[in-house]
């Protein structure tokens, strides 16, 4: 079962995800790297991009966390120009104050999740964006090339700029891999397990009773 991040049978890396960029939201002399700009920006500028998360862990939790927007759809991700603006927060290097949205973290969770980031910073979790070589290594050594025969569900977020699957080619790789595969939509952005709990498990459940797991 996967949510918002499709199935990459090569390994998910920068020269496995760019190749498949919607060039008609993003042309290629304009984003090279498409809504992948950010990723990019890990690998250029490590150290200032954790830097800038670390200045206020609070704001840029909230400000990471938000609500799939509809308004969005077709249109260029702000991740796409964390380059050009120098980073994610831009000159001020820092988020901008914050308020988490209540509806995906209830103030207690959010609260014990900014306590937890204060143990190691952002360091650990964008240090997995400077894993492209292990991650493609692993990738290779995958059974029947990384076919997977068994049942694959995908839930999608519709508004979500940078992993939807609709309208582009994201989700081909994962098509083309996974024979019996199942792929519902939801009205949410990338994080979709907390924008949509109840629907996001009640999708599991139809899905589980369809295939008699």
């Amino acid at each position: 079962m996967l949510t918002s991040l499709a199935y990459q049978p090569d390994g998910h890396a920068l020269r496995t995800v760019v190749p498949l960029v919607d060039r008609t939201i993003y042309p290629v002399d304009q984003y090279p790297d498409g809504q992948w700009d950010y990723y990019r920006y890990y690998n250029t500028r490590f150290e200032a991009a954790v830097a800038d998360l670390d200045a206020d862990l609070a704001a840029s939790l909230a400000s990471i966390f938000r609500p799939g927007d509809p308004a969005g759809i077709g249109k260029v991700s702000p991740n796409a120009m964390v380059t050009r603006n120098g980073g994610r927060f831009g000159a001020a290097h820092r988020a901008p104050p914050t308020e988490p949205d209540s509806a995906l973290w209830p103030p207690a969770d959010f609260d014990v999740l900014v306590q937890t980031f204060k143990a190691h910073g952002f360091r650990p979790s964008c240090a997995w964006y400077m894993n492209d070589d292990a991650n493609i290594a692993y990738a290779r050594k995958a059974l029947n090339g990384g076919r997977l025969s068994q049942p694959v569900l995908f839930v999608n977020g519709d508004f979500d700029q940078i992993c939807s699957i609709t309208g582009n080619r994201q989700g081909d790789p994962m098509r083309a891999t996974c024979p019996d595969l199942t792929v519902t939509s939801m009205p949410a952005g990338h994080w979709l397990p907390l924008e949509r709990k109840a629907e996001h498990i009640e999708a599991i459940r139809t899905w589980l009773r369809s295939k008699k797991l």
